[in-house]
């Protein structure tokens, strides 16, 4: 049996020294906790909606292994603060440099529940977020994009990332780690978008978070397999782009 690596972790205080220095950070859930405010009842409260995401339509490569439900806010400084505000339903658009398999085409997908998109705690994550990239970028309005992720071995493998080694074009990418139940698999790696070093390692805990500015790193994450009859791995990713959303007319 092949033990998974674990990450290094970053401690809250040194979170942003790290960014900029490396270009990524590992939080463990308890960093998450006190970085965001966020109590662990919150953030339990939030796991049934994963149990409600819709299957993603749009997988090119013919897979049923990926369900995922999307909304978009603007996160704005605000005396040292941060304010939160959703937008209206939108698709999720990249252009093809940023994904090969799935650029070009606007998608839809179900918003996240209302429950978890409204409540306080959703808003200290989101403006935690905005402090980062503000911290690691400049103040100014961070446009985030939210996606809620199952990927299951409903095929006898799941891919997290099937567009491969892939930047997103934004300038700050969250991936907590929510939940894994029964597979192996899902290594994260990440690597230098200009030069050749690069760490390989599996998030494991419920709640850690891998932090990545996007200009600097390129990430991907191994496919997972099932131990036994059937598993999963939930994630929530959370990018934040200046000057706004990715579009068509930006292409």
């Amino acid at each position: 049996m092949t033990l998974a690596l674990a990450p290094v972790l970053t401690p809250p205080a040194e979170l942003d020294a790290q960014l900029r220095e490396h270009g990524f950070a590992v939080l463990d859930a308890a960093g998450v906790r006190g970085w965001t405010g966020c109590t662990p009842r919150e953030l339990q409260d939030w796991l049934p909606s994963w149990d409600r995401l819709a299957p993603d339509g749009y997988l090119k490569d013919g897979g049923r292994y990926r369900r995922r439900r999307h909304s978009c806010f603007v996160v704005s400084s605000e005396g040292g603060g941060a304010a939160v505000q959703p937008v209206p339903h939108r698709a999720h658009w990249q252009p093809v440099e940023y994904n090969a398999l799935h650029g070009g085409m606007e998608r839809w997908f179900e918003p996240m529940e209302p429950a978890v998109a409204a409540s306080p705690a959703w808003g200290r994550l989101l403006a935690a977020l905005g402090r980062t990239a503000s911290a690691l970028k400049g103040a100014q309005p961070w446009y985030a994009e939210a996606h809620q992720f199952r990927i299951d071995t409903t095929d006898g493998i799941g891919r997290p990332t099937p567009e491969g080694a892939h930047r997103d074009g934004v300038d700050l990418v969250a991936v907590f780690l929510v939940a894994r139940q029964g597979i192996k698999g899902g290594e994260t790696r990440v690597f230098q978008a200009d030069g050749p070093a690069g760490m390989r390692f599996t998030l494991t805990e419920p709640w850690s978070v891998l932090l990545l500015d996007d200009e600097r790193v390129i990430h991907e994450s191994t496919p997972i397999q099932p131990v036994g009859e059937a598993g999963h791995r939930d994630t929530l990713v959370v990018t934040l782009r200046a000057g706004g959303f990715q579009g068509p007319a930006a292409a």
